[in-house]
């Protein structure tokens, strides 16, 4: 009997290949075009870290009073992801979420996050994710990829939730992030180096450290129930067809812009 692991990695692999090799890499030529990315790609940034975190509330006890909560290895696991996501350091190592490291090589570029911004106080003002998506007129893409993402966060099936996080976010940025590093060595020496710092730190933590420990901890959620791989490795598919999405939807846009000021 095949291992299930290696059952949806085999799965996956179509989709894991398209995203690594996908031509929006390539097509960021100038520093507008790397904007453009980046207010796309800070969705995932930041959903990233709700889903992280409804893992963290599944597996661990965030409440008082405080009792202990499932298994004190799948505890460790999701408390040790969570450290290095929601305070590591940035270049002068002061402590900083994965999250405002992006917001801050935002600044640095000079793109634009007002819409995400808007977008974030719509949301915890009232509390409703549609709402917030539709009045801050965010990108369709990424709209689609939040939405998507916090279907899942909010539901209660931690084992998916967990094969998600693994196959479809940690397991896949090494890879997904070398192929933009690689290109932007190239297109941009010397230059975005908050933005390649943050690309090289996911490379570096995620690829050493936060694969493993998510790779542990489906495993041990998901154990030798048939059934639960069979929903996560669809649940996974779905995930990376989203980020597909978003990244034709940011593709798209940059092609947009390169029409634009060739027209100009």
């Amino acid at each position: 009997m095949q291992n299930p692991i290696q059952e949806l990695q085999e799965r996956i692999a179509p989709l894991r290949k398209q995203i690594i090799q996908h031509p929006l890499y390539s097509i960021l030529k100038h520093p507008d075009d790397i904007r453009i990315f980046m207010q796309f790609h800070i969705y995932a940034v930041w959903d990233f870290m709700s889903l992280l975190k409804s893992l963290q509330q599944d597996l661990t006890c965030t409440q008082v009073p405080w009792f202990p909560v499932g298994d004190a290895t799948t505890r460790y696991l999701i408390n040790e992801i969570v450290l290095g996501e929601e305070a590591d350091v940035d270049l002068q190592g002061r402590r900083k979420s994965h999250f405002e490291l992006y917001l801050a090589a935002m600044a640095e570029c000079g793109a634009d996050s007002t819409t995400f911004l808007n977008f974030i106080e719509h949301f915890k003002s009232s509390k409703q994710l549609d709402f917030a998506l539709q009045a801050s007129k965010n990108p369709e893409a990424a709209a689609a990829f939040v939405r998507s993402t916090f279907q899942l966060a909010l539901s209660n099936k931690t084992p998916i939730k967990a094969a998600v996080f693994t196959f479809g976010r940690e397991d896949l940025i090494p890879k997904m992030f070398y192929s933009l590093v690689k290109d932007c060595a190239a297109n941009f020496p010397n230059t975005l180096s908050t933005f390649n710092y943050y690309l090289e730190r996911h490379i570096e933590v995620d690829g050493d450290h936060h694969s493993q420990l998510a790779l542990q901890m489906t495993q041990q959620l998901c154990g030798d129930d048939a059934a639960l791989w069979q929903e996560a490795t669809t649940a996974v598919i779905d995930s990376l067809q989203m980020r597909i999405q978003l990244w034709d939807g940011a593709y798209q846009a940059i092609q947009l812009q390169q029409q634009n000021a060739v027209l100009v």
